[in-house]
This record gives structure tokens, C-alpha cells and sequence, in this order.
């Protein structure tokens, strides 16, 4: 994040963990991201800062995040999103490497609505399954294979603001730095100069979303593992995610297999 954006962000009121769940856990959510400049978020912070309070865990106000998704062999989470099925899943486990605690999160999606079940989860099984944590899948969401095919597939990790916007009790999540990897060495980066925005509300947009239309974004389509899996294996269908993976993280999708010539063998 910009030394600008983290002047503006420091200088604004802070709220603690417990509040900020209290008015705004949003397990269940309508979300909205935005990739936006880093320029533009210091700008936005500074328009907003009366009605901004920042998220203050012992006088640290950016926090770093790891995360690791589970897909089947098959990818049923991660092309359930790229083709927009009513009915998809995510599984993964969040670190929060600051403190040490992890958590594993299971996001189902069913129309507009986001639900997210969260449960504690050793940080030293982060990447893997283990028996509870499957008990915990099978028990929360239909995983097409069953959730014994799930495998560590990508890890991501970033650094992130959160903000609570006081008077309408949104949630402002703000990520930069974001890297990441898959399980076979491949690696890939979102430029610096960006910040992945997030709104999270119970309803409809409200005065962050107005904010950030003015300044000429709109919501954008950016999944940080499908965008991540999509970049690092560009034989996947990316669909959705074409126009964002093209403009700012340079990507071209893999190049179709040339056709047989008649007469020739293969």
C-alpha cells in the first residue's frame, strides 16, 4: 500500500476486533471488489475518514493473510465460479500469519448471497485436511466428489486494511501485495500499484460503493483464487475473468493445440 494510503488510513479512528464484528461480522453478504489505485484509495479514505473507523488489533492496523484452496481433481470449485453456476463452494484455510491463528472457512453461494461458516483450525495443517476438518465439510456444503477428493491446489498471500463504514455498517476490506502459488512452483503477482477493494454488505450498495463510482470504478470480477488459478494455468476456462486478467495482470490465454494437416500423422 502507498505510504499515502497508510498516512491517511493511520490517521483515522480505530475500532477494535470485537466491535467491528459486532456491527459488521456479515457471515452472510452481498460483496462487491474493486481493483483500484492506490492513489485512489489514499483519496478515498481521506474524503471518507469522518465516517471510516479502522480495524486496530495492538496498535497494528495491516495485517498479513495466507490462504490455501482445496478443489477436487476435477476443479469442481473453481469452474463452478468461472462458469457462473447458481450453486458453488469454496473451501479454504485462512492464516492470520501476524498472530499465528487459522481458520478454516467454507463459503457457499447460491444467487447473490454469499454464506461463510468459519471454524478454528491448527496453523500447522493449514495446508492440508485433516479428519475434523473434513467432518466440518461434509457437515456445511455438498462437495460434488465428497470432501475426501479435496486437495490443496493454491496459496495466496497479501496484505490487508479493514475498515467499518460507521454510519451504514459496511465492511471495507482493502488488499495489497497479493501473491500467488500453486503446488508445482508456478507464481504470479497482481501489480503493486493496485489494491483489491472490497465492500461487504448485508443489502444493496451504499455510500463506499457511490464514492468509488464517481471516481470511475465499477464492481469487477476478480476472484482471488480463480483469478490466481486462471492466471497460473491459462489452459483453464478464465471466462469471467478474461478482461481483468488481461488488463492488469498481463495475461494471454494458452494458445489452442494447432490443427492436424491432411496427410500428416501426429
Amino acid at each position: 500500500m502507498s505510504l499515502g494510503a497508510l498516512q491517511v488510513f493511520g490517521g483515522l479512528t480505530p475500532v477494535g476486533l470485537g466491535e467491528l464484528l459486532a456491527v459488521a461480522e456479515l457471515q452472510t453478504r452481498v460483496d462487491r471488489k474493486y481493483l483500484v489505485s492506490q492513489e485512489e484509495l489514499a483519496a478515498l479514505a481521506k474524503d471518507m475518514g469522518g465516517e471510516l473507523a479502522v480495524l486496530e488489533i495492538q496498535g497494528v492496523r495491516r495485517f498479513a493473510y495466507e490462504s490455501v484452496y482445496f478443489d477436487t481433481p476435477a476443479l469442481s470449485s473453481y469452474l463452478g465460479t468461472a462458469r457462473s453456476r447458481r450453486r458453488r463452494f469454496k473451501v479454504r484455510t485462512r492464516t492470520y500469519l501476524d498472530s499465528g491463528q487459522c481458520m478454516l472457512e467454507i463459503k457457499t453461494r447460491a444467487g447473490v448471497a454469499t454464506v461463510k461458516q468459519r471454524f478454528d483450525y491448527a496453523a500447522v495443517d493449514r495446508h492440508r485436511l485433516t479428519d475434523e476438518g473434513r467432518w466440518r465439510i461434509e457437515g456445511t456444503v455438498q462437495v460434488p466428489e465428497g470432501a475426501a477428493a479435496l486437495e490443496p491446489v493454491l496459496v495466496t498471500r497479501y496484505r490487508r486494511v479493514t475498515a467499518l463504514h460507521v454510519p451504514s455498517g459496511a465492511r471495507l476490506t482493502c488488499d495489497t501485495e497479493l501473491r500467488f502459488e500453486d503446488f508445482t512452483g508456478r507464481e504470479g503477482a497482481i501489480s503493486p500499484e493496485l489494491a483489491v477493494v472490497e465492500v461487504k454488505s448485508a443489502g444493496r450498495s451504499g455510500p463506499v460503493d457511490r464514492r468509488l463510482w464517481r471516481a470511475g470504478y465499477r464492481p469487477c470480477p476478480i476472484s482471488k483464487y480463480g483469478t490466481g488459478m486462471a492466471f497460473l494455468r491459462p489452459e483453464l476456462p478464465a471466462n469471467k475473468w478474461n478482461r481483468t486478467l488481461r488488463r492488469h495482470f498481463g495475461w494471454r490465454p494458452a494458445s489452442p493445440p494447432a490443427a492436424a494437416q491432411p496427410g500428416l500423422s501426429m
